[in-house]
């Protein structure tokens, strides 16, 4: 019998051991589904900070903030602390800019413009441009 309980001391510290690190402290791991919406809006966000981060490359943009007084790379470090939220808003605006205007919408408006005032002033007899304005008598 003191054979067995010189063999079970040993063995009975381990399992004491153990079954104390078993009921101690330890986390719960917390597991749910990820919806459609939180995986897209990962992707998203993703876009986004890549767009922000192409338009702070380009060079004409750099030189636009050299020209405020703006070091490009704080505005590039800045640009990255963004929240995602704040991202995809400026990315979002970025987007919705016009880059340039429409010069071709404004040709052809002004093109519409003469061409109205030119029939109006052959109607009221100032100008003799449109032979279709007059009546054949």
């Amino acid at each position: 019998m003191k054979r067995i309980c010189r063999l079970a001391k040993p063995i009975s510290l381990v399992l004491a051991v153990y079954v104390f690190m078993l009921s101690g402290p330890h986390q719960v791991a917390m597991a749910a589904m990820v919806g459609t919406e939180t995986a897209l809006d990962a992707a998203r966000v993703q876009k986004a900070r890549a767009q922000v981060r192409s338009l702070m490359a380009r060079q004409d943009i750099q030189a636009a903030l050299v020209n405020q007084g703006i070091d490009p790379q704080e505005a590039a470090a800045r640009a990255e602390s963004l929240s995602d939220a704040e991202a995809v808003r400026l990315a979002n605006a970025a987007e919705n800019l016009p880059a340039g205007g429409d010069a071709l919408g404004i040709i052809v408006l002004a093109i519409l413009l003469v061409f109205i005032i030119l029939l109006i002033t052959d109607i009221l007899g100032y100008t003799d441009v449109f032979p279709f304005t007059k009546k054949h008598r």
